[in-house]
């Protein structure tokens, strides 16, 4: 019997407006470690507080680490349509960054 594990891919918004895109199997402790200087090497470390702005959950790894590399790809742009769930926007937006620059 295969044991279901969770696993999250969350943006957090620091207190510098950008955005930080991670991957953790416990969301609730991992936003604690960022708002309390958990570590000092850490991306957000001096950019506290920090807020969570999207979450996804994932029962498998690979797909949640797909979905994190996917969305640290994208600008700031896209992901503020996936904030709002705002498809049609990420979909046009995917559009205009494939465009062919010598059309």
């Amino acid at each position: 019997m295969k044991i279901a594990h969770n696993y999250y891919v969350y943006i957090v918004e620091c207190s510098d407006k950008s955005y930080y895109t991670g991957i953790t199997n416990d969301l609730e402790r991992r936003l604690f470690e960022h708002n309390t200087g958990y570590d000092k090497r850490s991306y957000t470390y001096e950019r506290t507080p920090i807020v969570l702005k999207y979450y996804a959950h994932f029962f498998d790894v690979n797909q949640a680490i797909a979905w994190e590399k996917q969305i640290k790809g994208w600008s700031r742009k896209k992901k503020e349509a996936l904030f709002k769930e705002d498809w049609g926007e990420i979909k046009e937006l995917a559009k205009s960054k494939n465009k062919r620059t010598d059309e």
